[in-house]
This record gives structure tokens, C-alpha cells and sequence, in this order.
């Protein structure tokens, strides 16, 4: 590896053990439901639902940069809201800064078939880990040699290993075929530093909308959807629509980075395969690819790739309350 590159690892490495963390985002937000939303628990026309993304980014550039999302919720009787369960877990970099978190979630909801509003809480455990013997520093670097492989100078921190308490909260609004929402997780700013100086991580902000346009009743419909995204000094928005035909739905999506110039365009298809249409059984597949527009372009990064699942099994219920709605956005 080029003596540039290591240099450029280590201080970006470096940087992450004492600044503040930011949140990966997935461009399959809808197939991540309650990574988005707490308040999306229960709102699908089952019983059960089980959902899992994974994110591969960047997989030219050195070091792993890797993020899953795994949830399951069940929808509470008469469509009173639901209650869940997610985890997360990432990997980043050439020194291993994982976080790996696990929380509950809970959403209440109220309405009718033409209008419903739900809100959520979630709470839970994070552990944020550095295997700080895989760090480069200035000093273990050669002019000539590049890495030398000696023992470094550089303060190692107070902690290998942090954990914390996490809470978040959100709220979701349909009237008719529009759909708003928005969440705010880590509201309780826990301490995620390794050093023994508090660094807060910064409130994570979700807001989205999208409408449904019915082009031949329900078989046949187009999705389009803003999500904005904001947390410390990091902003995104991502914007595009859903093409959907029965069990088929394609996308196309435009993303923003933090000066709202291009970020990336990314390509999604999703395939909903009925088990039991009267039971309102079925599993989703999903694949998604980013294609980078800024620096980090496609030649040097490979892009993103995303991948999902997701299983929904369970009789729908007479009484919905508005919302066995949502589903038909994602």
C-alpha cells in the first residue's frame, strides 16, 4: 500500500476514536422500517414481520465498511400499535471500530381507515469497540520503507471498549395516500468516547414523506419519497420513487451529501414472494446499488451494494385502524 494511503487510514482512523460518531444510513430505508422510524413497530398488514439489511460500502477502499440491521416486531390486537425488537451491529475500517447495539421498541397508534397517527419509543444497550493495535501511526512510518511495523508513541485511550445506554423516539402521520413522519434517536446524547473526555453522540434527525399514486388500484403504483437526514455536521437527502407492479418494485434515487451536491444515484429492485395471499404471508427480497457522484467515485470505491430481507406471516385483522396502510408505501 502506498505510504499516502496508510497516512490518510491512520488519520481517519485516528479521528474516529475521539470525534463524533455519525449513524450509517441505508439507501433501502423502507426494507429498514424501524431503523428509521420507531414509530413504523407494528404498522403492516400481519401479525409478525421480520426484517434484515446489510450494507457493503466502498469495498475497494482498505478496511471494512459493513452495517446490518436486523428487527422483528408483532402487531398488538385491534391495530393498537406494536412491540419489537432491533439490533445493529457495523464495522469500520482497518482498526475494527465496531458498535453493535440492541433495543426495544414500542409504537401506539390511533386513527381510522383514512387517517392514522403512531408513535414510538426505543431504548437500549450500544457497545462501541477499537482494536487499537491495528492503528498506524506517523511515527511507525518510513520516508523510504513505508510501514515499519515498530511500536508507536501515541497515547493509546482510557478504554478498548464503551458501552451505553441509547433512547430515540419518533412519530408517523397517513392521511390517505400521504405519508409523513419523522424520529430523533439518541436523545439521551450518551458518552461514546474511548479517551475519558465526554463525546456525546449527536442526536440522529429522520424526516420523510411519500405519496402513493395509484395507477391501476392497488397492483400497479408509483412511490415517490423524500427522506432528510441530519446528524452533528453530517447532512443527506435522499429523493426518487418507487415504480411497484404486484410483487415487483423498482426505484431510482438521487442522494445529497452535506453542501446538497450529488452524492450518489442508487438503483433498487425489491420482489415481495406471496406464500399465502389470504393470510397475507410473503417475503421480500431486495438489492440495491449505490453508484458514487463526488470525489470517492465509482472507479475508486466499487460503489455500495445493499442487500434485504424480509418475512411477514399472519392473519390480517378486520380492524385495522389505518394501519395496515403503511405498508403500502415500501
Amino acid at each position: 500500500m502506498e505510504i499516502k494511503k496508510i497516512v490518510k487510514i491512520a488519520i481517519l482512523l485516528l479521528f474516529a476514536t475521539n470525534t463524533q460518531a455519525q449513524d450509517h444510513i441505508f439507501s433501502q430505508f423502507y426494507n429498514a422500517p424501524i431503523y428509521l422510524n420507531p414509530a413504523l413497530t407494528g404498522q403492516f398488514d400481519a401479525t409478525f414481520r421480520m426484517n434484515m439489511t446489510y450494507r457493503n460500502q466502498w469495498s475497494s477502499i482498505a478496511g471494512e465498511l459493513s452495517y446490518i440491521t436486523a428487527s422483528a416486531d408483532l402487531k398488538l390486537p385491534n391495530g393498537a400499535g406494536g412491540v419489537g425488537i432491533i439490533a445493529n451491529s457495523s464495522s469500520e475500517g482497518m482498526a475494527a471500530l465496531k458498535k453493535n447495539s440492541i433495543a426495544g421498541v414500542y409504537s401506539y397508534i390511533v386513527g381510522d381507515d383514512r387517517f392514522s397517527a403512531s408513535f414510538g419509543l426505543q431504548a437500549g444497550v450500544t457497545n462501541r469497540s477499537l482494536d487499537f493495535d491495528k492503528l498506524v501511526f506517523s511515527d511507525q512510518l518510513d520516508p523510504r520503507l513505508g510501514f515499519t511495523g515498530g511500536s508507536t508513541q501515541a497515547e493509546q485511550p482510557f478504554s478498548n471498549s464503551k458501552y451505553y445506554f441509547d433512547t430515540g423516539a419518533g412519530a408517523n402521520f397517513i392521511y390517505g395516500d400521504f405519508m409523513l413522519g419523522g424520529s430523533l434517536l439518541h436523545l439521551n446524547k450518551p458518552d461514546e468516547s474511548f479517551t475519558g473526555s465526554k463525546v456525546p453522540t449527536p442526536v440522529r434527525t429522520a424526516i420523510y414523506t411519500s405519496y402513493k399514486l395509484a395507477l391501476n388500484d392497488d397492483e400497479m403504483m408509483l412511490i415517490p419519497s423524500v427522506v432528510y437526514y441530519n446528524q452533528a455536521k453530517a447532512t443527506a437527502i435522499s429523493a426518487g420513487m418507487q415504480f411497484k407492479y404486484n410483487g415487483v418494485n423498482a426505484g431510482l434515487w438521487y442522494r445529497t451529501g452535506g453542501d446538497y451536491k450529488a452524492n450518489a444515484v442508487v438503483l433498487s429492485f425489491i420482489f415481495d414472494i406471496f406464500t399465502n395471499r389470504n393470510r397475507n404471508q410473503k417475503m421480500r427480497l431486495g438489492v440495491s446499488h449505490d453508484a458514487p457522484m463526488n470525489k470517492l467515485n465509482y472507479g475508486n470505491t466499487s460503489g455500495t451494494t445493499e442487500l434485504s430481507v424480509g418475512f411477514e406471516t399472519g392473519e390480517s385483522r378486520q380492524q385495522q385502524f389505518g394501519a395496515g396502510q403503511c405498508f403500502k408505501f415500501y
